[in-house]
């Protein structure tokens, strides 16, 4: 763990421009996520709702093992690099980053073999006895073609991590980008090359959009293996003239995994806690409900695949105006600030439900067209995505719940409250299935609803526990929350009335998407004039940054 000393070194030189850095490194993911979203159209169009269960399924389990390496993995090597670089300790910073090399070459070699040879075994537990089809087969040679990106991944995010370590975050934000670019094109050609023109099987075709993640993957990597060696000098320059004590491989590798591991856990527990519709639902849905396999195909593809990538939006919300304010909570706690932590967590609160909570609402009414625009018209689709989008804010909160928690290092707390969450959702998904069955609903939205409930359960209990510890007062954040909901019950009451005089019904996109467009207008209008008429907006946000908003918008306007 970098101590105190260490830590306020770094922050004194990165105040200054950090926070550009990280805003760049932001934007990028936010390029990388609208890409995602819009890819979905063509590729949903060619494959359908089972190639989109495969997708789903097989994606589903590579992200339990992608965990280890997207977060823990980069921020171990940024971390360490960027300690050693402020030191001027040259030699043990490239050594640090070819030890990381190594150790996640295996570990990438690890997880290639163990999905690969349990690629069966997997498949038999998704789908279990089921008859019908040939999905166990095709979900197995799916599972074995995406276990091929975990030999590349590692070493993206370890050139990643040592960049930004270096304040390098053009070059980490342009190969993120040039991943999901490459990603998408050979995703979206290759199907359709497979499937269109050359007709091969689904299995094949889904094999082709998974094979996809290593090839861009690769490509990203290309870059950043070509950008560090043109620059190696640059990079391995001696800033500080300073006599660098000997540094032993055992210490770097322990300060690796002992930096990497809290964020290993806690993105698994993640990743299991979103996974368990992929291992559960078919089986029980079939045997206990007596849904038909064709039905639960499109049912999972939806909260899987083409639901997930929708939700995407409010992903690329979170990040852009919320885990760009963390950096702040992180200077707070090493400077040992608590009046300014506390400020700070409910400012984040309050911009998340300002930003997500209409937006969510928005989406569920609006969830037909919205759904036609995207993949045209479903018995399944609007029904499922109208309630199942609500899982996308109760995973914003989870996810902002658990950044507090390991920004105050209280991993301890943390690891108990993931823990808690896979358990509940566990326990909960028969009941809730059963329930929801009986109340004459889709058996599925049990589902739905017992990952919601698990996402809110640990995010109450890590604000419940941060409350205490630090002394914070939620009063505040609990009262304009309230504000926020009457407001966009007020808008969601407009949209409904607005829907229901116009009598809006048509399998046209261009249509659809002209409605959306128009009650997403309408919903904003009575948004933000509600939150301006009561100056909600300019207590979340600040009045001097709203009206400089405010006067850069009225200067555009007058040119």
């Amino acid at each position: 763990m970098i101590n105190i000393r260490i830590e306020k070194k770094l922050i004194a030189l990165r105040k200054k421009w950090v926070i550009k850095g990280e805003l760049l490194a932001t934007i990028g993911m936010i390029l990388s996520s609208v890409l995602g979203i819009f890819y979905v159209i063509p590729f949903y169009s060619m494959i359908g709702d089972y190639g989109g269960t495969l997708y789903g399924c097989a994606y589903s389990i590579y992200l339990i093992f992608f965990g280890i390496y997207q977060v823990g993995t980069f921020l171990a090597i940024r971390k360490i690099v960027e300690e050693y670089h402020i030191l001027g300790y040259y030699r043990a910073k490239e050594r640090a980053f070819q030890l990381g090399q190594r150790m996640f070459i295996i570990v990438g070699l690890i997880g290639w073999l163990l999905l690969f040879i349990f690629a069966g075994v997997l498949a038999d537990v998704i789908v279990g006895d089921i008859v019908g089809g040939s999905i166990r087969g095709d979900l197995r040679f799916g599972i074995r073609v995406i276990s091929f990106s975990l030999f590349i991944v590692p070493l993206v995010h370890i050139y990643r991590g040592y960049l930004q370590g270096q304040k390098c975050f053009v070059v980490t934000s342009i190969s993120q980008t040039i991943e999901q670019s490459v990603r998408v094109i050979v995703l979206v050609v290759g199907v359709f090359l497979a499937f269109r023109v050359f007709h091969f099987s689904f299995r094949f075709t889904v094999g082709i959009a998974l094979l996809a993640t290593a090839i861009g993957a690769f490509v990203s990597y290309f870059y950043l293996f070509v950008t560090v060696y043109q620059n190696r000098k640059q990079l391995q320059k001696k800033i500080l003239k300073v006599k660098e004590p000997k540094i032993t491989d055992s210490v770097i590798i322990s300060q690796i995994v002992r930096y990497a591991f809290p964020f290993i856990m806690v993105d698994v527990f993640k990743a299991f806690i979103l996974s368990v519709d992929v291992f559960l639902l078919v089986r029980l849905l079939v045997d206990v409900f007596g849904y038909t396999v064709q039905q639960v195909e499109v049912i999972l593809s939806i909260m899987t695949t083409w639901g997930l990538h929708l939700n995407m939006a409010f992903v690329s919300i979170a990040v852009l105006f919320v885990v760009r304010l963390m950096p702040n909570l992180r200077v707070h706690f090493v400077n040992q600030n608590l009046e300014n932590i506390r400020v700070e967590m409910n400012l984040i609160l309050q911009k998340l439900f300002f930003l997500a909570f209409p937006l969510t609402f928005l989406f569920s009414i609006l969830s037909k067209p919205i759904w036609t625009v995207f993949y045209g018209v479903s018995k399944f689709g609007s029904e499922v995505y109208q309630y199942y989008v609500f899982v996308s804010f109760a995973t914003l909160l989870f996810i902002v719940a658990m950044f507090f928690l390991q920004i105050l290092q209280e991993y301890k707390r943390l690891f108990l409250i993931l823990f808690v969450g896979v358990v509940t959702n566990v326990l909960f998904y028969l009941p809730l299935l059963y329930g929801f069955y009986n109340m004459g609903l889709p058996a599925y939205y049990g589902a739905i609803t017992s990952m919601i409930l698990s996402c809110l359960i640990c995010s109450m209990m890590a604000l419940h526990y941060l409350g205490k510890k630090y002394q914070i007062n939620y009063e505040q954040t609990i009262k304009r929350v309230l504000n926020i909901i009457i407001i966009t019950l007020v808008m969601v009451i407009v949209i409904l009335a607005v829907l229901y005089f116009i009598r809006f019904h048509s399998n046209v996109r261009i249509l659809n998407l002209f409605m959306v467009i128009m009650c997403i207008i309408v919903g904003m209008i009575i948004y933000f004039g509600l939150m301006f008429r009561t100056r909600l907006v300019y207590d979340i946000f600040g009045y001097q940054n709203v009206k400089k908003i405010e006067n850069r918008i009225r200067k555009k306007v007058n040119l």
